[in-house]
Parts: C-alpha cells; sequence; structure tokens
C-alpha cells in the first residue's frame, strides 16, 4: 500500500509511504516492510532523506527497526543519521526521532 503521513513537531516533515506488510489478527503476529521518504525541515534545517522500517510483531509484542537509509539525506540534511521508534497507544502511533549529523 501506499500512503502519506505529517510529522509535527521539531520533525515538522510529510512523509510519503510504500508498505507491504501482513498480519495474523487472531494471535497477534504479523510483519511489514516500507520505504518512507521523508520531506521537510528538522529545526531549521530542510531537505529531504528515506527511513527504511522492518518490523515484526510476535504475539502482540512488537520488534522494530526504522533506520535512517545512509546517505539518502538531501540539501541540509544532507549525512543525518538516526533511528525512529513507533508507539501505539490506544491506536494512536507516536513517534520518536533519535538522529544526527
Amino acid at each position: 500500500m501506499k500512503f502519506e503521513k505529517r510529522f509535527e513537531g521539531e520533525l515538522n516533515a510529510t512523509g510519503l509511504v510504500s508498505m507491504m506488510g501482513l498480519m495474523n489478527k487472531e494471535i497477534g503476529s504479523g510483519g511489514y516492510v516500507a520505504l518512507e521518504k521523508i520531506i521537510g525541515e528538522i529545526g531549521a534545517k530542510k531537505g529531504t532523506f528515506y527511513l527504511q522500517h522492518s518490523s515484526v510483531m510476535l504475539r502482540g509484542i512488537p520488534k522494530q527497526t526504522i533506520t535512517v537509509v545512509p546517505d539518502t539525506g538531501t540539501n541540509e540534511l544532507k549525512g543525518i543519521k538516526g533511528e525512529m521508534v513507533i508507539d501505539i497507544i490506544d491506536g494512536q502511533h507516536f513517534y520518536t526521532f533519535n538522529y544526527e549529523f
């Protein structure tokens, strides 16, 4: 599937996501992979970069890896490195993005 999402805060950006996944809702196990193009700004720095998602859920317990794809930063975001964590609380997604240049 393809979709767009919006980040607000220090990361003020749009994410364009291409994702493939599967889920066994009866037992709460599944997984997904995705590539996400981030377009926007971090603080006052503007540009784009890509995130690679690889996540699994084993009977309701998530294990995720969401990493900045190396050397994909453009313009003022050139050289960005980092990881993102998604916490899902009451069906709502909350994002923590740890990064450095």
